[in-house]
């Protein structure tokens, strides 16, 4: 396979951004980080950031780094900004974002632009909330002018304060083959605390021996 493949593939499928089409307050951060490690010992991480420049925009980036067991290393990096395309007090939540960064494999460097679109909403069951959105971004690779298209979707819901459960599908299309991950999770809010831990599974479609399990941690500011 093409490094540039093997670049575009884990550029798009080194998990979705966490906030979908939701806006940060501004004055207010989020950071998650998060560690996946299979039966290969092929691992990866990933830290996600965004802070509320003003209520109506979002800046942040998305770094994530992995090491193959053959010894390859490979990362991106994307610094973005989100814009809201729907009011505030909307039901169904649409923003956009547009980003720039570099990806790379070993000492290949591929910079690459983002444009992205989401679309979100919360809903009830009972006494309690849930979430679900659906997040898509087109990337362009600079340097060779290929493209890579990329749709992931969430479906979040709160059992409790304490515990949330939440499944994610991320799938990608690169040169006419389509890839994609299940990505089920568990999130626990210990009480009085401002973060949030996720225990979770990341397996692809095509290979199912490759599950990885996943290690996050969410914190608000």
């Amino acid at each position: 396979m093409p490094v540039l493949v093997l670049v575009l593939i884990f550029l798009c499928l080194s998990g979705p951004a966490q906030a979908g089409a939701w806006m940060r307050e501004k004055g207010t951060s989020f950071v998650s980080s998060t560690f996946t490690l299979n039966k290969s010992l092929d691992q990866s991480s990933g830290t996600y950031i965004e802070y509320g420049w003003r209520d109506d925009l979002t800046i942040g980036a998305d770094l994530s780094f992995a090491n193959s067991h053959l010894g390859l290393q490979s990362g991106a990096v994307t610094l973005f900004l989100r814009r809201p395309l729907s009011r505030p007090d909307a039901t169904h939540k649409w923003a956009y974002e547009v980003g720039a960064g570099t990806a790379w494999v070993q000492d290949l460097m591929l910079p690459h632009v983002k444009l992205g679109l989401s679309w979100g909403r919360s809903f009830q069951i009972g006494q309690n909330y849930g979430w679900m959105g659906v997040d898509s971004a087109l990337y362009w690779d600079v340097t060779s002018g290929r493209r890579a298209a990329k749709l992931d979707g969430t479906l979040g819901y709160n059992f409790s304060q304490v515990t949330s459960g939440m499944l994610q599908v991320y799938l990608a299309r690169i040169d006419q083959q389509t890839y994609g991950t299940f990505a089920p999770s568990i999130l626990i809010k210990p009480k009085n605390r401002n973060f949030r831990i996720q225990i979770g599974t990341e397996t692809p479609f095509d290979n199912l021996s490759s599950t990885s399990i996943k290690l996050g941690l969410w914190r608000e500011f």
